[in-house]
């Protein structure tokens, strides 16, 4: 094992109809919600892999439910190691994927949503380069829904993710109070964008038919999750549901 390691942990769930993505329906059926999960979660471990050319990093899954092992064997090249991460509260399972990876012998902690297939590369590699010097600081990519992506320390705290207001606008400036309240030193990668509602789903791929951009990071170019969508645009009428008012969408199942 190498003498320094940054793990980096996805928030995963198995993929189950109706237990996974389940924001996204409408305008999605349960079952696309959950082959969408499938094909997020290949792009996010085949962008950890291609981070780890470029700096120390092992790929984990903070993973739900109990029982659903089997699911990960292949999601990836190699398969990731698994963290239990089954607990009511969301930054239990947070904080069970940090603690994880601390007593796998990494040297920093990463946690990682499921939402950001395109995230950059250079964003993970950035995090463990942050990291590497084992000073105590929080390394956090804020989301443009006024969440994170992406949060890593060199440090476990539980006070990170306590008396956080989950799933609103409010979990990323919480977030900077409780690191204020450890004295942490923060950096702040630049911001990305989840795709966990029709809206970002529909700006996700339009990106995907507009390519890369000419400035600004480069997106990971999430190879699974663009043909699955552009199939999916090609041979339904997802393109239709995803212009489609919210009062006026209904379950494609």
């Amino acid at each position: 094992m190498q003498a320094t390691s940054c793990g980096i942990a996805v928030m995963a769930k198995a993929s189950r109809p109706g237990r996974t993505k389940t924001r996204l329906v409408p305008p999605l059926s349960f079952e696309e919600a959950a082959c969408l999960n499938t094909v997020f979660l290949e792009d996010a471990f085949a962008n950890i892999a291609l981070a780890a050319g470029a700096a120390p990093i092992r790929a984990f899954a903070a993973y739900g439910p109990l029982g659903e092992e089997p699911f990960f064997d292949s999601l990836a090249v190699d398969r990731p190691e698994l963290i239990p991460a089954v607990f009511p509260n969301f930054g239990d399972c947070l904080f069970a994927g940090i603690e994880g990876m601390f007593a796998a012998g990494c040297t920093a902690a990463c946690v990682l949503n499921a939402d950001t297939p395109d995230l950059p590369t250079e964003f993970l590699v950035r995090i463990a380069q942050e990291l590497a010097d084992g000073k105590d600081r929080l390394v956090i990519g804020p989301a443009d829904d006024g969440g994170y992506y992406m949060l890593g320390v060199s440090r476990p705290h539980r006070r990170l993710f306590e008396n956080i207001d989950w799933s609103t606008a409010r979990v990323f400036g919480q977030t900077l109070a409780r690191a204020a309240e450890l004295l942490l030193e923060v950096v702040t990668l630049p911001t990305w964008n989840d795709i966990d509602d029709a809206g970002s789903l529909r700006r996700f791929a339009d990106r995907i038919e507009a390519g890369r951009p000419a400035v600004g990071p480069r997106p990971f170019a999430a190879p699974r999750s663009s043909t699955h969508l552009r199939r999916a645009l090609r041979d339904t009428d997802l393109g239709f549901r995803l212009t489609l008012p919210a009062e006026l969408r209904v379950d494609a199942a």
